[in-house]
């Protein structure tokens, strides 16, 4: 059985001093939660967080990293500097990160490979645009963003990445893929996996789904069953909401 994992992405949003009360309000609404709970929170918010997590079953993770241990790339921070600066997790290859920023399948992998050699534990997205989606091209596009990113990793690294599949069209929008579209993605991702690294990496391989999960729709998108959690965007600017998601199951 994989560990579910809900991992809330804050974005740009909250200082220190309110990523630290987000955190304690979140705190007791998680204490017995069944899954495992990750904060990705700005860089700047990471000492914060990580002194008001503790004690608490929550994970710190970071939204971005550079695939340099060090030179001159104003701006950027290394695997190091978020580890030692309270990080566990990282988000990686997120599409606004690809749209803003310029990341590519290729930037996605170098950021992936040093991540995981530093000892971070990787949230890779993936995911479609709309007229992809339309096109017909969701699964194969899915399977060559996945092995792309984890090119150069073995069994087992690929066995601690969280995969999130993120369809383009659904962030920040209010749009939902179905449940039935969400496992139908993520099953496609799994056997892609399992072409490349064997079924029993696959089966290990713990995938969310991402694109406006909420308290609404958790239950249903959870009971499917190649789904391992979710990457929550605007619901986990709220305890309340958040802790909702967190606790699916009950």
């Amino acid at each position: 059985m994989r560990k579910p994992i809900i991992a809330g992405n804050w974005k740009m949003n909250k200082t220190p001093d309110e990523a630290a009360a987000l955190v304690e309000a979140l705190k007791p609404l998680v204490s017995d939660a069944a899954c495992d709970v990750v904060v990705c929170v700005p860089a700047v918010d990471l000492h914060a967080v990580k002194a008001a997590v503790k004690g608490s079953k929550i994970h710190v993770g970071a939204q971005n990293v550079h695939f340099a241990e060090k030179g001159a790339y104003t701006g950027e921070l290394s695997a190091d500097m978020l580890l030692q600066s309270g990080a566990e997790y990282v988000i990686i290859g997120h599409s606004e990160r690809r749209q803003y920023f310029g990341e590519t399948d290729a930037t996605v992998n170098q950021r992936v490979k040093a991540a995981v050699a530093a000892g971070l534990k990787v949230i890779l997205c993936v995911g479609e645009k709309k007229e992809e989606r339309e096109a017909g091209y969701t699964d194969a596009l899915v399977e060559y963003q996945t092995l792309i990113a984890l090119t150069g990793l073995d069994k087992k690294e690929v066995e601690k990445v969280v995969i999130a599949y993120e369809p383009v069209w659904a962030i920040g929008t209010g749009l939902t893929a179905t449940d039935e579209q969400a496992n139908e993605t993520i099953g496609v991702i799994r056997q892609a996996l399992a072409r490349k690294y064997g079924k029993g990496t696959a089966n290990k391989v713990r995938i969310q789904y991402g694109g406006s999960m909420n308290p609404k729709n958790v239950k249903g998108l959870m009971a499917q069953p190649e789904i391992d959690g979710g990457l929550i965007g605007g619901a986990s600017l709220k305890a309340e909401d958040f802790s909702k998601v967190v606790n699916f199951d009950k």
